[in-house]
């Protein structure tokens, strides 16, 4: 340090030079101290950000915005264990029926230490649909995303095929079956066969008093393993992509088609020629067993689908108004455009894939009816709102994605009470502003908001279809009791 004098005599003190790069170090590491802290900041922001996304699960993200391409994940570690023998299944029934039997026969083999073989599905049902699994789903994606529970081959051992003699044992298994069964009575059979063919694989596992581990299985299954081909993805996020453009839409689940109509029993509204189609059609095929059914009594108890007509009148009723965008999610209605005049009328911006796809698109999925089923389960799980008219297996399917999506809103028809309100107001005894308030509030609690699962000893067809809400994989330990209420009973004596 110098000390100098100025001109008033006045003493000071001056800075040595060599001070000068003490404080142009001190002013770099300030700066370099800001820039490790913001970094460390942004760097917590984004993992919060991506736990946040993992928690509202990364198929809904893929369906929000398709166009973001992620890295393949890396695989998952095999799990090592001694295979008791070869589980080869064959689906039955529509697309639906088919995926929620396939989650029920990985948790078999889960269950029972086998090997799957890919499922085949169903060539002789009511739709005539030759798809195989290869077809609808991503082979590559459902072997590698499920290493960590079961092997699966695509194909079995040639030593087991009928060139070398060999007979496969084949049975349906019990419908709504425990562990138990599977442990007691299914699994001693792979002593002496070394392969198993389950022929029908419809509802084979029951919907409660599965332990939760295989519970979460069926949802890794369904969530996760089955991806639909790219060509069918890539189709699908198209249709998504366009009615967004278009603005919010209401997937409607309108299963009012030849098929249901004719197994259900159900005319109300159709002529007299169309009601004896129907019959007919019925008659025709042997696994619908039921053969003489009475209407109206079948409409009076809620099992029939609602009519285009009277559909029309519940959504006005819901407060839906006639500028609300329409996804009609279905197949050929019956009566065609005949069926669809008075719903078209209260709701002109009705739309189909038909409409917003050019025929090219669709072409190679003509004639496929699972994989045209495909495509509206895409655009259903990624509605603003889904309403199905009859709760079959897509309906209850979709609701179970919805509910594992954030419980996203899904409109679940009370038919028994909706045909009842329907007739006092057809009638006149209901006016409309009495019809809508009653229909209404019969629904206030009816919006696929979180509850639990409900049982009913002994009758698993009327109780809620674990599919439908998975509860086992919408939550964790004591946060479901705040998640899904204490006070929800889930048993019906």
């Amino acid at each position: 340090m110098e000390v100098v004098r100025s001109e008033s005599g006045v003493r000071s003190e001056k800075i040595a030079a060599p001070v000068a790069p003490v404080i142009a170090r001190t002013k770099r590491l300030q700066v370099w101290f800001i820039r490790v802290c913001s970094s460390i900041l942004l760097w917590t922001c984004l993992v919060q950000l991506l736990t946040v996304g993992e928690l509202w699960h990364h198929n809904f993200i893929n369906i929000i915005a398709p166009s973001v391409k992620h890295p393949p994940l890396p695989l998952l570690p095999l799990r090592n264990y001694t295979s008791n023998g070869y589980l080869k299944v064959s689906c039955n029934g529509g697309l639906n029926q088919m995926r929620s039997a396939i989650c029920d026969m990985v948790a078999v083999a889960r269950l029972l230490n086998l090997t799957l073989v890919v499922p085949e599905l169903d060539k002789t049902s009511f739709w005539a649909d030759n798809s195989t699994f290869e077809d609808i789903f991503d082979v590559k994606h459902f072997i590698e995303s499920l290493r960590d529970e079961i092997r699966i081959v695509r194909r079995l051992p040639k030593r087991f095929s009928s060139k070398y003699r060999y007979k496969v044992f084949e049975m349906p298994p019990v419908s709504w079956s425990s562990e138990e069964y599977y442990l007691q009575q299914i699994l001693p059979l792979f002593s002496k066969q070394k392969v198993l063919h389950f022929n029908k694989t419809d509802a084979r596992l029951a919907n409660n008093g599965v332990s939760i581990d295989l519970q979460k299985v069926r949802c890794h299954v369904t969530f996760q393993a089955l991806k639909f081909t790219p060509e069918i993805e890539s189709l699908g996020y198209k249709l998504v992509r366009v009615l967004h453009e278009r603005g919010p839409f209401v997937a409607l689940h309108m299963r009012y088609e030849m098929d249901m109509l004719a197994f259900s029993g159900c005319t109300h509204g159709c002529t007299k020629e169309e009601a004896e189609e129907l019959k007919q059609l019925r008659y025709a095929y042997p696994w619908w067993r039921e053969k003489e059914i009475v209407s109206e009594e079948r409409r009076s108890q809620g099992l029939c689908p609602l009519t285009p007509e009277e559909t029309a009148l519940i959504l006005q009723a819901l407060g839906f108004d006639k500028d609300t965008q329409i996804y009609i999610a279905a197949g050929e209605i019956y009566g065609s455009e005949r069926r669809l005049v008075v719903l078209r009328a209260a709701y002109p911006r009705i739309v189909r894939k038909e409409m917003l796809l050019d025929s090219g698109e669709l072409q190679q999925f003509q004639n496929h009816s699972s994989q045209m089923a495909a495509l509206d389960f895409m655009v259903s799980i990624a509605s603003d709102t889904f309403i199905p008219t009859y709760d079959g297996n897509m309906a209850k399917v979709v609701e179970g994605h919805r509910r594992y999506l954030g419980f996203k809103k899904t409109i679940l028809l009370d038919r028994k009470r909706l045909v009842e309100l329907l007739d006092l107001h057809q009638n006149g005894t209901l006016t409309w502003n009495e019809f809508a308030f009653a229909v209404r509030s019969a629904h206030e609690k009816r919006m696929g908001q979180p509850t639990r699962r409900r049982v009913i000893a002994d009758k698993p067809k009327e109780e809620d279809y674990f599919y439908a809400n998975p509860q086992e994989c919408l939550c964790e330990g004591t946060s479901c009791d705040d998640l899904l209420g204490l006070g929800n009973s889930s048993s019906v004596p």
